[in-house]
């Protein structure tokens, strides 16, 4: 019964490689996506843009909650929580 459900689903092949590529490339973008490291550069560089005043501190304050709520997000996704 394998074989002859494998050669009936052989016309499918290809529906199936392109199925399994989008999945692989969906978890690269997750990845990517969920990754904290770039928010904490954001961070970090924000930080010294205030230092060195090119940004005022209600700006700072704007993009500072921003970013930490993308690493809430990320912290609660890495949970297994609700992204």
């Amino acid at each position: 019964m394998g074989l002859f459900t494998e050669i009936v689903m052989l016309p499918l092949a290809p529906v199936r490689g392109v199925s399994w590529v989008m999945d692989r490339v969906l978890e690269a973008a997750e990845d990517e996506y969920y990754d904290p490291a770039p928010i904490r550069l954001q961070l970090a560089e924000l930080e010294r843009q205030l230092i060195a005043g090119e940004i005022d501190e209600e700006t700072f304050d704007r993009i500072e909650d921003q970013l930490l709520d993308r690493l809430d997000e990320i912290r609660i996704h890495g949970q297994g929580g609700p992204p």
